[in-house]
């Protein structure tokens, strides 16, 4: 769950995408400037420890960074600083000894708020700077392909309820995950295959000047809206029901839903844990740089849109996808307690859409239509 690790490249990505893991405007344009909708395989960071040095003691205090010839790397001082503030009683460690009580005393906490979500895997990495930064923590997202949508894709519940419940996925999960809609895969094939345009006639003119594909073989081609009659009933914002038209049990999961998003939305996301800027983010991971700008996961699922995602989620598969949840720098050790209230908020947002997912409302208690 935790790292406390400098930064390092990337490895490369894993062969082929997968349908489905445990857990707007382009996307391109969407990598660097993650609002609503921010962002591979998670990579190994590469730990370059310090030298421990045999028979000498630190005390595990605020003081620790000047009272033993620094002993500890930058992001272990200052998490250590946290980790004394929490302390109820001070004692001497030995080198060895303050780096694995730091780090588990981090992992605790961190996994106190994430441990309860399942529908997605996620990785902690507190980050040393390549340059005279200060430490970061990232959130990285270790799932990859498709979020599990439970009973609003396989279940036999009303088009109505389950296209309530996925709108309500695709407006709030994209602050808190580097996921992508199908809006997000439109706009991509849009931009790719025919140009930027989205009705059929100039899709066609577009594949046949720029692409030279032949007046013959068009209808063995994607068009836009054969790509948009594949989606089912319930991907569909329109055949959503009003709330009042819902049974209770999916009523309360989506009002819940909702209050958690409101309640992450009031708090700044800037300098919080879920905040993703490239520009900071590169500074700590370089070889992001590198990587594809499609994020690791995605709403649209691959029954009746394999070739599109296998398309676009291509150059992720082999350059690896950004796949940073968010990055915080670390001015100092009081604002570690900062970020812990911004992780919560989002976990929160995170287990509220796991539990709308996790509902069948044909099946769960309390289910009927309120008038």
């Amino acid at each position: 769950m935790m790292a406390m690790l400098p930064a390092s490249p990337r490895p490369s990505a894993a062969p082929g995408p997968v349908p489905s893991t445990r857990g707007s405007s382009s996307i391109r344009a969407a990598a660097r400037a993650r609002g609503a909708n921010r962002y591979s395989r998670q990579p190994d960071f590469a730990s370059r420890r310090s030298v421990d040095l045999a028979g000498r003691a630190v005390a595990l205090s605020p003081g620790i960074p000047t009272v033993f010839d620094a002993p500890l790397a930058p992001h272990h001082r200052l998490v250590g600083r946290w980790a004394a503030s929490r302390g109820q009683h001070a004692r001497t460690y030995t080198r060895v000894e303050a780096r694995r009580h730091i780090e588990e005393a981090f992992d605790a906490a961190v996994l106190e708020v994430l441990d309860p979500i399942e529908i997605v895997d996620l990785r902690i990495a507190v980050l040393g700077s390549e340059a005279d930064g200060p430490p970061a923590i990232a959130i990285i997202c270790e799932s990859m392909g498709q979020l599990d949508l439970g009973w609003i894709e396989t279940g036999d519940a009303p088009t109505a309820w389950r296209a309530a419940a996925y709108r309500a996925l695709e407006k709030t999960l994209g602050g808190v995950l580097p996921v992508f809609s199908y809006q997000d895969l439109f706009d991509e094939m849009s931009m790719y295959y025919w140009e930027g345009e989205t009705d059929d006639d100039a899709a066609r003119c577009s594949l046949i000047e720029n692409h030279g594909a032949d007046v013959e073989d068009l209808d063995a081609l994607i068009l836009p809206s054969q790509m948009n009659d594949r989606r089912p009933g319930w991907m569909i914002a329109a055949n959503a029901a009003a709330p009042t038209r819902l049974p209770a049990t999916l009523q309360i999961k989506l009002a819940d839903l909702h209050a958690s998003h409101e309640a992450f939305g009031k708090v700044s996301r800037e300098g919080g844990a879920w905040h993703f800027d490239f520009d900071i983010a590169s500074e700590y991971l370089p070889s992001i740089e590198e990587c594809a700008s499609l994020p690791p996961l995605t709403l649209v699922p691959f029954g009746p849109f394999a070739r599109e995602l296998d398309d676009v989620m291509r150059s992720g598969m082999e350059m690896g996808f950004m796949d940073i949840a968010g990055i915080c720098p670390l001015p100092d050790a009081a604002h570690i307690d900062h970020w812990f209230a911004s992780l919560r908020l989002g976990a929160q947002l995170l287990l509220a859409a796991q539990k709308l997912i996790r509902t069948d409302p044909p099946r769960a208690r309390g289910n009927h239509v309120r008038s």
